[in-house]
């Protein structure tokens, strides 16, 4: 990034908002895109202050924030800390995006605009570099995670009825660690377990692992159906249920609380260990009462960060019926990971006793509408199932479309795209589908191209595939 030693300096300039179309924030950042463009911000031009800015507009400071934050991240403006901002060199700022992987298949939630998480972290890197009381997080942690971290995850856990403590919850390295081990300590080969026709590909592939078998059960819009999984029940032995409560993945499919209340009974009558993976369960405004806090004597919860905050973070919480189910899952962590990433876990520690925690949720949450609204204007309504706030949607497919075809066509947009077949339990039997994602690094503006490109194709209108030269 360059910048110019003598910037002339332009309080004066002013986005044009009422030709850009989508969220007053990423106006902002692509109306200064398109004065770079066309050279009416030179590069070294200093911009007007953001206070400043949202004043002259009248917009709240956060909005003008959230677009220099995009700005930012799209590789235009650089900041010099108390001398403001400045148009970085076209060089610094042309086709920044397209320079960076593109990672097509991980569903991750959106980056917010503005720089909150990367402030959260220095914060909070900063407590725990400076507290006195006790060392930093920089050494090898008890079995299942440092008992400051165990009591913060038990906290965040009881905020939503859920009956825990230090003794039943342990740490793990993200949801996919401590499913691996709940697997390892509370199921035996050959053990069966009930799961939704299309299920999360990280259980498919520690199903194959530890060789159990998996029971698919009939689901609708609000997930598995209660007499069908009773029905199965009384028909052969099934030892477990793995579900996703809220926001299903691939399938968006979300529990109410009285579907909840069904499955727990049945639960209770087949005398199964419920494996409940709440990675999305925190993304609702209002969370919905958990399976482990109507059946607390068989549930397994997991709690993770991945998907609320940052996939970086590598950060989850696994909360036990019991002491003894708890202590077993620390000695198969330890024997894995050996512990989660201490610094990481301090740091979400941290957040949830300032309030940080939930202040970089409520970004992600206001960047998901954002994108929802994206979503609502380029797809046709009733072509696809998404929850208002999730980021990412399941599209069903033509009777005779290829889903390769489609994934080959949209990959150079960036948009991930992941076919049905690599979440369902009998791939002969099940119809063809899209789970797609609208979160991770893509911007607005790939994202609308994208979503437009698929409703095309999707529908039928351009599935040819192109000819090898």
């Amino acid at each position: 990034m360059t910048l110019s030693c003598k910037p002339p300096v332009m309080h004066n300039w002013l986005p044009d908002l009422d030709t850009v179309a989508g969220p007053k924030y990423r106006a902002i950042a692509d109306a200064m895109e398109r004065d770079i463009l066309a050279g009416r911000l030179a590069a070294g031009t200093r911009l007007p202050p953001q206070r400043v800015l949202a004043e002259t507009l009248g917009i709240d400071l956060t909005t003008v924030s959230r677009g220099y934050g995009e700005a930012q991240r799209r590789g235009l403006i650089g900041g010099e800390g108390r001398r403001g901002s400045f148009v970085l060199t076209q060089a610094a700022g042309k086709n920044v995006e397209l320079d960076q992987p593109v990672e097509t298949s991980m569903n991750a939630p959106p980056q917010p605009a503005s720089n909150v998480l990367a402030n959260a972290w220095r914060t909070a890197s900063e407590i725990l570099l400076t507290q006195t009381s006790i060392p930093p997080p920089f050494h090898y942690q008890p079995g299942g995670g440092m008992a400051s971290v165990r009591a913060a995850g038990a906290t965040l856990l009881q905020t939503r009825g859920i009956d825990c403590g230090v003794d039943t919850v342990v740490v793990t390295a993200g949801g996919q660690h401590g499913l691996h081990a709940i697997v390892s300590t509370a199921l035996r080969p050959g053990d069966a377990v009930a799961v939704a026709p299309f299920t999360y590909p990280g259980f498919l592939s520690l199903a194959r692992r530890y060789g159990l078998r998996l029971i698919p059960i009939a689901a609708d819009k609000k997930g598995v159906l209660p007499e069908a999984l009773a029905e199965t029940c009384q028909r052969e032995k099934i030892k477990g249920l793995y579900v996703i409560p809220t926001n299903d993945n691939p399938t968006t499919a979300t529990m109410d609380l009285a579907r909840r209340e069904a499955i727990a009974q049945v639960a209770a009558r087949a005398d199964l260990i419920v494996i409940e993976d709440d990675a999305y369960g925190l993304l609702p405004e209002a969370p919905i009462a958990s399976l482990a806090s109507l059946i607390p004597d068989r549930t397994f919860h997991i709690c993770s960060t991945s998907k609320i905050i940052s996939p970086g973070l590598r950060i989850a919480w696994v909360r036990a019926p019991d002491i003894g189910a708890a202590w077993h899952l620390a000695t198969d962590l330890h024997e894995t990971a050996i512990m989660a990433p201490p610094f990481n876990a301090a740091v979400v520690a941290v957040w949830l006793e300032t309030g940080d925690f939930w202040r970089l949720a409520q970004e992600v949450r206001s960047e998901v509408r954002a994108r929802q609204e994206l979503v609502a204007a380029a797809l046709t309504p009733g072509s696809y199932r998404t929850q208002a706030y999730g980021y990412h949607l399941w599209l069903p497919l033509l009777p005779g479309s290829d889903p390769a075809i489609i994934i080959d066509t949209l990959r150079p947009y960036g948009l991930s795209l992941s076919a049905s077949d690599a979440f369902a339990v009998d791939k002969a039997s099940a119809p063809h589908g899209l789970r797609v994602t609208t979160g991770g690094l893509i911007s607005g503006d790939a994202l609308t191209s994208a979503l437009s490109l698929l409703r095309e194709v999707a529908t039928g209108s351009a599935t040819q595939k192109f000819s090898l030269v």
